[in-house]
């Protein structure tokens, strides 16, 4: 498996063929979640993103909760990596935990499906539920914390969530089939994200049990991405069921006195003969650790069957958060837009820890935290080093102290030092680099406190003990140290990996002087310009450079690779992987000749012919030129016009990506949201900044979308971003004031902005070529 891999995983997948009358069924789910009535911000629309590209899922959820109760459609195909997509037809279930925005699927554990009828231990396929148990569905409807729907088989569900526990109401009707309200719940641990890639079994342990005191308590091991990670869970029912059956391997039932089951893929149904009396609450507490975790988090979270008082606790939990930013102007679409990608930045991290302080470690040994602390999951931090995290360091720096604590610890334990993707205690070392590096590099230049320290020793490891061991994010180490270089006929995208390692050891280097390590932050601080050895001066491109130092022919920047053989850059092309230097600006313009020679080169970009080579990712999608703003390595590069002195090309084109590549509407993301990172740069850019570099601490102005942003501040102040009479077709400016003031730089200090204050755009329909062109406005070169 390559390192760009997430999103050609589940390429190998049958695609199956959606039926023409689910685009109605979207519409009416859509409008639905529009009209709900809640205490939670009106705006938000968890559907933005569950269509096209996204991977995001509707379902329930508390910001940064272990917990992701949510509806699965499919598990087979790219577009279901979340288990979910907007517009299939017929439903598999809810189950409790999901990934939001990934390119690979994973997750999808403990799934519930209220059935009447024969009892089905088969799903049957997307378009022909009939054949099993899924299910046709309508009158879909979500809020941040709340989902509901109404099956075919007349059973209204709804989902909330606490932390650790996931919570449902199913509503039979009553007088069911023959005038029976009877009806089960079909609880299938066999369920999961498939692709053919896997190799089987996907599943080698699992086992549900029927305690004394009715609660059903199960676990599984499962080897799909993160392989080796179990998950455990206690369930309880608002009232005894009539009767339990189980069913081992093979679908086998078990005995009929049977109060357990183990095996691989282990199912049970819960029958309940008064199903249409009353609702079944159902409360579902989950744990990485044991069953005694999942019970204690159960008893500690979800102590009562009253669903709407956990609803309402969960859509105050999300209010508290939302609230932190609130804009005036704009269109109705821009403020769901907003909303809802201020939502989607907040659904991970994921939680990892036990009310009792216990989690797995990457070293697979369950670890016991001190108070105040936390552990998560889902990192996705090739992707959110670049903006989620630095949107959480202005919106909620005690959050971000956890992280670093968190990250701090998960790099002590790794055998493989810093984490790049870490999942459910385990490291999948998916993409390249070891970017949770200029995550703690970035905090401790903003003043977060931790023992960055104590990470040093995990971070020199990956660094230079070439002994280490390496996944395929860290291939190639020992010769990028020797030669300044990853070779292309040596190691699959050895350009990307040259630039983002170098990047890596920017980051380290801070930490490295932070520790006392001078030597070792001189070397890595050479090293950090090991960009220059893979842009080609005279073409005024980044391309493969072979082992013997000459260049790989034949080379087209549009081009993935050098050959057939592997790509040379990662979820990218040469054109992207030029400007993936955010570290060294200042000096990718003196290579390229100066900064006017760096401007010609910006526009030459934007400008291209928007074609692909077919082997392209399906990702690197929502082209302007070659710019591809459905994956990462382009998200700064906007920015970039703020080096060469022609700022208004910044503002210019920032206004147009934030216009174009964002809808009010399923498929609304332009590529995999990335555990938010899509949704990360909307909300910066629509405040009117983005952190080109993070480590470095400042913000490079862009052009703000609303007419007054209100940001409430992680340090107890307020920001306000005022742009009087802004509109569409004012995307420039040439006047900015910062309380009052006049601000002639295009740029600004996280240390400013966490002051507070009003930082001010005079919006014009002209360009101001004036604003930022003095080279004393631009960016500062790195200290």
């Amino acid at each position: 498996m390559t390192a760009f891999s997430r999103r050609r995983l589940m390429a190998g997948s049958c695609r199956l063929a959606l039926l023409a009358a689910a685009g109605s069924a979207a519409t009416t789910r859509t409008m639905a979640a529009e009209t709900l009535n809640s205490e939670g911000p009106e705006k938000t629309d968890p559907f933005i993103g569950t269509g096209g590209d996204g991977h995001t899922f509707p379902g329930a959820t508390l910001p940064f909760g272990m917990v992701q109760l949510s509806p699965d459609t499919d598990t087979a195909r790219w577009d279901t990596c979340s288990g979910y997509h907007h517009g299939d037809a017929s439903m598999l279930g809810f189950s409790h935990t999901h990934l939001s925005g990934t390119g690979i699927g994973d997750m999808l554990d403990v799934l519930v499906q209220p059935c009447r009828g024969e009892v089905r231990l088969q799903p049957g396929p997307l378009d022909r539920p009939d054949e099993g148990y899924r299910l046709r569905y309508s009158n879909e409807a979500a809020e941040p914390g709340y989902y509901r729907v109404q099956l075919e088989n007349g059973v209204a569900s709804e989902l909330t969530a606490t932390l650790r526990t996931g919570i449902q109401r199913h509503t039979y009707p009553a007088g069911g089939d023959g005038g029976q309200s009877g009806g089960h719940l079909l609880i299938d641990l066999s369920h999961l994200v498939l692709d053919s890639s896997d190799a089987h079994p996907l599943i080698d342990d699992a086992a549900l049990t029927l305690e004394a005191n009715g609660t059903l308590t199960g676990q599984r091991r499962v080897f799909r991405w993160a392989k080796g990670r179990h998950i455990y869970f206690a369930m309880q029912f608002s009232r005894p069921p009539s009767r339990v059956e189980f069913f081992g391997d093979g679908d086998a039932p078990q005995d009929a006195t049977a109060r357990q089951v183990k095996g691989r893929r282990v199912k049970a149904a819960i029958h309940f003969d008064d199903a249409g009396t009353a609702p079944i609450v159902v409360r579902t507490g989950i744990s990485a650790v044991d069953i005694a975790g999942a019970r204690a988090n159960l008893a500690a979270e979800a102590t009562h069957f009253d669903f709407d008082a956990y609803r309402q606790a969960a859509s105050r939990a999300w209010g508290q958060e939302l609230d932190q930013i609130t804009v005036r102007g704009g269109t109705a679409d821009q403020h769901t837009i907003m909303a809802t990608a201020l939502y989607h930045t907040l659904i991970g991290p994921t939680l990892f820890s036990d009310v009792d302080g216990r989690t797995m470690g990457l070293d697979r040994a369950v670890h016991q935290l001190e108070a105040g602390q936390a552990a998560y999951s889902a990192y996705s931090l090739w992707d959110t080093y670049r903006a989620v995290h630095p949107l959480h360091t202005l919106l909620r720096p005690a959050q971000v102290e956890r992280f670093v604590g968190d990250l701090i610890r998960q790099t002590q334990q790794s055998p493989y030092g810093p984490p790049v993707w870490p999942l459910q205690g385990v490291e999948t070392g998916c993409m390249i680099g070891w970017h949770s590096v200029p995550v703690l590099a970035e905090a401790m230049a903003k003043g977060i406190p931790g023992d960055y320290a104590a990470a040093w020793p995990g971070i020199r490891k990956r660094a230079f003990d070439f002994a280490t061991p390496a996944q395929d994010n860290a291939l190639g180490i020992p010769l990028y140290d020797a030669k300044g270089y990853v070779p292309a006929d040596k190691v699959f995208e050895s350009v990307s990996r040259t630039l983002e390692y170098a990047y890596d050891d920017y980051a380290g280097a801070r930490i490295a002087r932070a520790a006392g390590a001078l030597d070792d932050a001189k070397r890595l601080e050479k090293r950090s310009g090991n960009w220059k050895n893979v842009f080609d001066t005279a073409t005024g491109h980044a391309r493969p450079r072979l082992d013997d130092g000459s260049w790989a022919e034949p080379y087209d920047p549009v081009e993935l690779g050098h050959s057939a053989k592997w790509r040379d850059f990662t979820e990218s092309n040469g054109w992207q992987a030029t400007f993936l230097n955010q570290h060294d600006v200042h000096g990718l313009a003196e290579a390229m000749g100066g900064p006017a020679a760096l401007e010609a080169k910006l526009d030459a970009f934007f400008n291209a012919p928007s074609v692909l080579p077919k082997n392209a990712p399906p990702d690197i999608s929502g082209m302007v030129g070659q710019y591809a703003h459905g994956n990462e390595p382009s998200h700064h590069v906007a920015y970039l016009y703020a080096w060469t002195g022609a700022h208004w090309k910044t503002q210019g084109m920032v206004r147009r990506l934030l216009a174009m590549m964002y809808r009010a509407h399923p498929s609304g993301v332009i590529g995999n949201d990335d555990c938010g990172q899509m949704s990360a740069w909307y909300v910066l850019s629509a405040l009117g900044f983005y952190p080109v570099d993070p480590v470095s601490g400042i913000y490079i102005f862009g052009s703000p979308l609303f007419e007054e942003a209100r940001v409430k501040l992680g340090s107890g102040r307020e920001l306000i971003v005022s742009a009087p009479g802004n509109r569409s077709d004012r995307p420039y400016y040439g006047r900015v004031e910062w309380n009052g003031k006049a601000h002639g730089r295009c740029w600004i200090s996280h240390e400013e902005i966490m002051q507070g204050g009003r930082l001010t755009f005079h919006m014009q329909t002209t360009a101001d070529l004036s604003f930022g062109r003095d080279s004393r406005n631009r960016p500062p070169r790195r200290g």
